[in-house]
């Protein structure tokens, strides 16, 4: 199994203590916790994309091109790239450099995105928007794979025999797909044969197994060979410490912090005491032995092959956030390695010209699908 850090970059009081950092001290904070990550032998380091407050997270190439510089080893995940509001030709552009900057450390999770004030900013409603999505990774993938790409798109200018540079460094770059509640996005990643990766954040596990059995389903629809699949999973929220009773004491202020937010919020809460959450959702907060179990729990639902953590203290004070971590690489990670397979192919940049089969594609090679045509 592999595992990454995330973080969406959110800039919020604190929910324990009411301060807000600053703008800029919030971004040393990602970029501290990205050096963290890499230190203790994290596989990856995973930065959002939003458009709204109150997130900061409106340009993760910049974000990980400074990551990049700083590191050497991790892994760099976008979470997610939101294609639905991107020209896909400038987003290409963007990426193929990070992508070269890195060292061939790029990894892409995309989706639509989320949220109203975004959607309303870049002018896509929600009846176009999956529309949107799947015209952009379509144009986008195109670009990644052809020397030149005509496409008569209905989002965008229409291209003809247009030359996009500079050209992938990964041939292609690994793409997973974002999935939260919709069947659309699960239907293109199986389409193309590429790996999902379910959020898991928000509800308990039915919905989103629901879902990744529908990804299986559509995966072998597409004719592709199901030992092939690849499936990560996010969690609702982490803590590990060397007893439950520590663990929850500590997490405590932190839940019932953000509990408040939501309903000062207007939001309806899902769960409602840090038992309930706990137990039913996907937080990873206990002991060690606690959290393998639990993981091992998702794992015979999901099938999934790696897994996120937050990259964020989110309320935790940084001692605290540090030796959690320390703790999961230490006492949690190497016994999920070494009992749950990693994803089927090798962790490391995608080359066309590869000597193993496995990382020149993933998909039985199948036909693009066509643009949407202009009305």
């Amino acid at each position: 199994m592999k595992f990454l850090a995330i973080t969406l970059i959110v800039h919020a009081p604190n929910p324990v203590t009411g301060v807000q950092k600053s703008t800029q001290e919030r971004f040393r904070e990602v970029l501290d916790n990205a050096l963290l990550a890499e230190e203790l032998g994290f596989d990856g380091f995973g930065v959002g994309e939003r458009h709204e407050r109150p997130f900061i997270s409106s340009s993760p190439t910049v974000v990980l091109s400074h990551i990049a510089a700083l590191t050497s080893r991790i892994r760099l995940f976008t979470a997610v790239t939101t294609l639905s509001l991107l020209d896909p030709v400038r987003a290409y552009e963007d990426y193929a450099t990070l992508d070269h900057l890195s060292g061939g450390r790029l990894e892409l999770i995309v989706g639509k995105g989320n949220g109203s004030a975004q959607r309303d900013l870049f002018q896509v409603t929600t009846e176009d928007q999956w529309e949107r999505n799947a015209e952009s990774y379509e144009v986008f993938r195109r670009i990644w794979r052809q020397d030149k790409v005509t496409a008569d798109t209905r989002f965008r200018p229409p291209l003809k025999e247009a030359e996009v540079w500079p050209r992938p460094y990964q041939q292609p770059v690994r793409i997973w797909h974002g999935s939260a509640t919709s069947r659309e996005s699960v239907d293109l990643a199986a389409r193309y044969g590429d790996p999902l990766f379910s959020a898991n954040v928000t509800n308990t596990i039915e919905p989103y197994a629901e879902l990744i059995r529908y990804y299986r389903e559509r995966w072998e629809h597409y004719g592709h060979d199901p030992a092939r699949i690849a499936v990560g999973a996010g969690s609702a929220g982490f803590y590990a410490a060397r007893t439950s009773q520590e663990a929850l004491a500590a997490y405590r202020p932190v839940f019932e912090g953000n509990l408040a937010v939501q309903r000062r919020q207007g939001l309806t809460p899902v769960f409602t005491t840090l038992e309930d959450f706990v137990e039913r959702s996907s937080a990873l907060v206990g002991s060690p032995q606690q959290i393998v179990e639990k993981v091992h729990r998702y794992h015979e639902q999901f099938g999934h092959s790696a897994l996120h953590l937050h990259a964020d203290a989110a309320g935790l004070t940084d001692r605290q956030h540090k030796d959690s971590l320390t703790l999961f690489q230490s006492d949690v990670a190497p016994v999920l390695r070494r009992e749950i397979p990693d994803p089927p192919f090798a962790w490391g940049p995608v080359f066309a010209d590869s000597a193993e089969p496995v990382n020149v594609r993933q998909e039985t090679p199948v036909p693009d699908a066509p643009v949407p045509a202009r009305p």
